[in-house]
């Protein structure tokens, strides 16, 4: 099993040391979703909420906040990201929102992905909270990561690491029966 890197050997906190770490080319993919009545559905479908389009602004609010995330995470690293889109689509329960990130850096994006879906989710509740305040927001997840020396990860398969050795690959596969 991995160690947890944001622990020294004494067991204090600490940030990850990534300066020796390749710079690479590194995505995330990550989701959220705002359950809500339909009777919100139909009232945002036809842009009768009293705050206006809650899509649009979820969009901007996710993207501001994934570019702020080691300002939300405190020991994450400021990335120099380069492309971040985040979107928002009614669906017959609610919101769903995807945002993916990708940054050429030491370190992954994860978190400014997942970041971005929960500023987004949480924007959306704002937004239609006077209509309904028991919305729900579930399914926050990382659908998928690329790049970086722990390899691709992509949810509902095994994370693979490029380097792993055929002996570390049937450790894996003998654990998971």
């Amino acid at each position: 099993m991995p160690k947890l890197s944001h622990y020294g050997k004494t067991g204090e906190v600490q940030m990850v040391d990534v300066s020796a770490k390749e710079v690479t080319t590194r995505t995330a993919v990550a989701q959220a979703l705002v359950k809500m009545p339909p009777r919100v559905v139909r009232a945002i479908r036809r842009l009768k909420n009293p705050k206006g389009s809650p899509l649009e602004v979820a969009r901007i609010a996710g993207i501001a906040a994934a570019k702020r995330t080691a300002e939300w995470i405190p020991l994450c690293h400021p990335l120099p990201v380069t492309h971040i889109d985040v979107t928002a689509r009614l669906c017959q329960n609610g919101v769903e929102l995807r945002s993916t990130v990708v940054a050429t850096a030491q370190t992954g994006v994860e978190m400014e992905a997942l970041v971005a879906v929960t500023a987004a989710a949480l924007t959306v509740y704002d937004m239609c909270k006077a209509l309904d305040k028991g919305m729900e927001i579930t399914d926050i997840c990382l659908l998928t990561k690329t790049g970086g020396k722990s390899g691709d990860f992509h949810r509902g398969t095994k994370a693979r690491a490029r380097s792993a050795s055929p002996r570390a690959s049937v450790r894996r596969r003998s654990r998971s029966r």
